[in-house]
């Protein structure tokens, strides 16, 4: 392999593998199903060895300035497809269990993980978008996984409308950005703007159109509609997968779009994610209060940390990119930790979605209600756990950029948002259990849980090394 593609080493791996869990499932009985979900599973192993064996020296632009490799690539890359390799293995028993357990849903997750391999090392707006809509099309197709279950089919109705609709919105805008500059690469954009000015009603109509379409990917408000519904509707498995990796690509098409290419409109999109994140803040942390389904509650806290997410990006400075970075990569291992939990309570006939299914979970299994502790612990930003860190390192970058009345929106919501993460503790440590026993579920599962529960600790206390990792890969 020539050195020019030696950097898609791990898109071209994952496509191959993905094909061949297409092809395997075709020829496999029913019964050996398990052949699929290994094959899966290798093909995540293998695209992570590509990943780090294909990265070049430095930053690498390919293919015309279409195609990027650098720091940042490297760790988001790696971030997905670790995300992704967790979610198949907490799927597996929850769709074994409700005859959901067919190739299918390994083919669509790993095309899904290819469109965000290429957002986040699409350069130009049109591989972006390519990237966008493979994601895109794999996830409606995902939710409406379970076609016998008139909930999932209403809920992929609605996401893929309102996808079309936002994706025709972050289309128009590139439209604009590129009848301006006559480029969709994202670095002769930069340069066109930064040699002719900003001034221009063109560019700034296109950033709004641009923010619309990435705001919804991203679940922001007013353009969250879609994540309640679908998080409670979809399986439990698919809500998983929707909840965790894809924001992680999301928040590299705003760091492409935004901070690399219309970074010299700074001032003007600063603006418009502190509205976004003010409202994100306080609709996601009030409205989770009153959600007695922790789906729909998990949804709505989703919601609010994607407030805290757009006020990381909207410091605008090393130091802000790189604690966004560190969030998002805490927030979607914590969201996977804790729809895992959703999966370990549930079997057959019991979705083990209502916040009453956590009552008592300490008298039936102490070490899972544990990791459930740290799960929640972590999102309400309780020290020493990796949220503590991850908000503490948001509201600094906002302090240092004298965005003071932001920080204070910020800490007084996330106490408004402690109560509901530690109502679900009070319900596992304090409440007697509807019912005794513990869990049928597998090794894998439960090994899966343990790691991802503990991470959330040692991440606190050891946040160090990432957040150097972070740093480094958005200083450019």
């Amino acid at each position: 392999m020539t050195s020019q593609f030696l950097p898609l080493l791990p898109e071209i791996t994952l496509a191959i593998g993905a094909c061949v869990v297409l092809v395997v499932d075709l020829f496999v009985p029913p019964e050996r199903r398990d052949t699929t979900f290994v094959f899966a599973l290798a093909a995540l192993v293998a695209t992570l060895v590509a990943t780090v064996v294909g990265q070049p020296d430095g930053v690498r632009i390919l293919f015309g300035g279409s195609y990027i490799a650098d720091p940042m690539s490297l760790l988001l890359k790696l971030t997905v497809i670790v995300l992704t390799f967790f979610v198949f293995v907490y799927s597996r028993p929850y769709l074994a269990a409700r005859g959901l357990y067919n190739g299918e849903y390994f083919a669509l997750g790993l095309f899904g993980l290819l469109g965000m391999l290429i957002m986040i090392s699409g350069y130009s707006m049109l591989t972006i978008y390519l990237g966008l809509e493979l994601l895109s099309l794999c996830q409606y197709a995902l939710v409406a996984f379970n076609r016998d279950s008139p909930r999932a089919s209403e809920a992929a109705m609605k996401y893929f409308v309102l996808g079309a609709f936002a994706s025709g919105m972050l289309l128009y805008g590139m439209s604009l950005i590129y009848g301006l500059t006559g480029s969709l690469e994202v670095i002769e954009i930069h340069n066109y703007l930064i040699r002719h000015g900003v001034d221009q009603i063109g560019a700034l109509l296109g950033l709004i159109f641009i923010i619309v379409g990435l705001s919804f990917k991203l679940g922001a408000v007013p353009f969250h509609a879609w994540v309640p519904d679908v998080y409670e509707g979809a399986p439990t498995a698919v809500a998983l997968y929707i909840a965790s990796a894809p924001k992680v690509a999301a928040f590299a098409l705003f760091m492409r779009m935004l901070a690399e290419g219309l970074g010299v409109l700074q001032a003007d999109w600063q603006v418009m994610l502190a509205v976004l994140a003010v409202l994100s803040l306080v609709l996601g942390n009030v409205v989770a209060i009153a959600q007695t389904n922790l789906k729909r509650m998990l949804a709505y806290s989703t919601i609010s940390h994607v407030g805290f997410i757009l006020l990381g990006l909207l410091a605008g400075t090393a130091q802000g990119y790189s604690a966004a970075m560190f969030y998002v990569i805490f927030y979607a291992l914590v969201t996977a930790g804790a729809f895992g939990m959703i999966i370990l309570l549930s079997r057959r006939g019991l979705e083990a979605e209502q916040l009453d299914d956590f009552r008592g979970l300490n008298a039936r299994s102490p070490w899972f209600a544990l990791m459930m502790l740290f799960i929640m612990f972590s999102m309400a930003g309780v020290p020493p756990f990796a949220g503590f860190y991850a908000k503490l390192s948001v509201l600094r970058a906002v302090v240092q950029v004298d965005e003071i009345w932001l920080a204070i929106v910020a800490v007084v919501f996330s106490v408004v948002g402690a109560f509901y993460y530690l109502r679900v503790v009070k319900l596992m440590y304090f409440d007697e259990p509807e019912e005794t026993g513990g869990f049928q579920e597998g090794t894998g599962l439960r090994a899966a849980l343990s790691v991802n529960g503990l991470s959330m600790l040692a991440l606190g206390l050891y946040p160090a090394a990432l957040m150097s990792w972070c740093l480094a890969a958005v200083s450019w």
